[in-house]
Order: structure tokens, then C-alpha cells, then sequence
């Protein structure tokens, strides 16, 4: 019996030695097929979780207040290629913005977002726009929308084929239709910022996995599945600020 033992064991010593064995990446699958009746073939194939796929190139907001810091780490990061998490925005935002009112109101306005990435060295603005305005940009930028009884704020990334791609900083990666989009689009606002010189990184560029659409009433399912406070939130309201065109976001007592 001991003998058979140290067989066995040599045995597996010996096979562990001559064929290099390594930890498996995590979502690996083995999937074992024949073709054309010849030796059945193994092959190891990668699977990404969905919930992965479903937040690619999206600051998931660390709180239910915070969608306006964590779309502005969005557009920071993959568009211009920032290194940021949204915490050193929201510090970024409370230190450049009006802190005492952020505090107040519990979100970041399009003002706060402004005065940020001023300090980071980049030009930026809030305009009103039709949608055709929004349908010829070459950059993603930033939206208020209300939606499901909520105030949100989101990156649009790309418009195609009547459909407007988002970046939510809730949901992550959806899509609504033009139709959909222009009923929920909050005063026709959006906020863009301007690389300068230096061409930006724009990992949020539309991609073949990302030209699949989902419907608005899943879309609604998902918000209060995730986020069932939102339903309490008060309105809000945004309101054009001097000359330039500035918007500010802000909720009413």
C-alpha cells in the first residue's frame, strides 16, 4: 500500500513538473468540444461578468448624492485621461466650489464642476442646447436629466443612429432613444469641457459591445432596484447664471 502511495505521488510530482501548471484568470471557462469527429479539443476561454461590462469606463458614484462628482470623474478619466477617484474630485469640487451650499443642497452644481476644472487648467461651460447641437459634438459632456422622478446628472457619450449613449454614473452603460432622451433632458442643458492642445485619451468612444440598446423600462426596473431612495430625493431646478452661460444645479427647499 505504501508503495502504490509513493508511486502515486511521485507520479504527480513528476507531472506537475513537466507540464507547467499556473492559477487560472478569474472568469476563466474550459470548454471541451469535438469537430468533425476528431479528438475532442480543450480550449479556456475568458468570461467577462456582466457587471463589469455594464460599468467599463464608468465612476460608479460612491453615494446617492453624488452622481454630479462621479460623472465629472467619468469624463475626467476617460476622456481626457485623468487618474482621479471620486473622492479627490469631491475634495476638488468642495474646496473650488461654493462649499457651504454643497453641504445645503447634499450636490455638486455645474458652477462647482466649472470652478474644478478651471483649477486643473482646463475651459469648460454650461449651455442650452437643441439636440442637433447635441448630435454634432465630437466630444462626450456632461447632462442633467430627470428621470423617474429624480434629478441625475450623466455623460453622454456618443449619439447614434437616434440613439443617445450615456455614461451613468447609477446605472452604468444604457442607451435611450432620441424620443425618450428629449422627454427626460432637463432644460436642455449640458456641460463641456475643452482639451486644449493635448488630444484627449476618449475611452468613452462607442465601441461594436456597446450598440446594444436597452429599453426604458428596464432602465426604470434597474433605478429602483439599485437606488429605491432616490424616490424621496426633493426637485430640482437648473438655473442659468450671468452671461456666460453658466448653469447651476441646485435643489429647492
Amino acid at each position: 500500500m505504501i508503495e502504490i502511495l509513493v508511486g502515486s505521488l511521485i507520479g504527480v510530482f513528476g507531472f506537475t513538473e513537466a507540464v507547467e501548471t499556473k492559477p487560472q484568470q478569474q472568469g476563466t471557462v474550459n470548454i471541451t468540444q469535438a469537430l468533425n469527429g476528431t479528438v475532442p479539443v480543450r480550449e479556456s476561454v475568458v468570461l467577462e461578468p456582466m457587471s463589469q461590462l455594464q460599468f467599463r469606463n464608468v465612476i460608479r458614484q460612491a453615494y446617492d448624492y453624488s452622481c454630479g462628482s462621479a460623472a465629472l470623474t467619468t469624463l475626467l478619466d476617460y476622456y481626457l485621461g485623468r487618474n482621479l477617484e471620486e473622492r479627490q474630485v469631491m475634495e476638488g469640487l468642495l474646496r473650488f466650489g461654493e462649499a457651504e451650499k454643497i453641504v445645503e443642497r447634499r450636490g455638486f452644481s455645474l458652477l462647482d464642476m466649472k470652478r474644478f476644472v478651471a483649477a486643473l487648467g482646463y475651459e469648460s461651460g454650461g449651455f442650452r442646447a437643441d439636440f442637433s447641437d447635441l448630435d454634432a459634438l465630437e466630444h462626450p459632456a456632461i447632462v442633467p436629466i430627470e428621470y423617474a422622478g429624480f434629478k441625475h446628472f450623466v455623460v453622454v457619450r456618443d449619439v447614434y443612429n437616434d440613439h443617445v449613449f450615456v455614461a451613468d454614473p447609477a446605472l452604468g452603460n444604457i442607451s435611450f432613444t432620441r424620443t425618450r432622451f428629449e422627454e427626460i433632458w432637463d432644460q436642455n442643458v449640458l456641460f463641456a469641457i475643452f482639451p486644449g492642445g493635448q488630444a484627449p485619451r476618449n475611452a468613452l468612444q462607442l465601441t461594436e459591445r456597446d450598440l446594444r440598446l436597452v429599453d426604458d423600462r428596464t432602465v426604470s426596473l434597474l433605478a429602483f432596484r439599485e437606488f429605491p431612495e432616490i424616490a424621496k430625493f426633493t426637485s430640482e431646478q437648473a438655473t442659468e447664471l450671468g452671461s456666460g452661460g453658466d448653469i447651476q444645479y441646485i435643489r429647492r427647499k
